[in-house]
């Protein structure tokens, strides 16, 4: 009993720290998600479909684990305070939130995806 006990004990310690262990890994390629949404954006550079790639980077940043989730939690809100103490919108970077916590949350993208907009994004 004690060593299914140690055993148990022993597998969720080692569970959690290779968690740990995976948050920078994850942060890092949630950085990559969001620069990818943001490129393809300017890419596209298609009318009205500004939310669809906030919560398409966001969703796929927090698809990568805690590590993901937490960067596109800074990196949203980072830009989205730049943006709005900058005198560009207050309304349009609060709009841009709610994509922003919609794909942090797990919700399809594609809620915001303007109609037209190729297949390619």
């Amino acid at each position: 009993m004690r060593l299914l006990l140690a055993t148990l004990l022993l597998a969720f310690v080692v569970g959690i720290q290779a968690q740990w262990y995976m948050f920078p890994v994850e942060a890092a390629q949630g950085a990559g998600d969001m620069w990818h949404a943001y490129s393809d954006m300017k890419e596209a550079n298609w009318k009205n479909s500004d939310k669809y790639f906030h919560a398409r980077g966001n969703y796929d940043a927090a698809q990568r684990g805690p590590g993901g989730k937490w960067v596109a939690e800074l990196i949203s809100d980072a830009r989205e305070n730049w943006q709005g103490n900058s005198g560009r919108g207050h309304e349009d970077s609060a709009a841009d939130q709610v994509a922003n916590r919609w794909g942090q949350e797990g919700n399809d993208p594609n809620h915001f995806r303007p109609a037209g907009l190729p297949d390619k994004y």
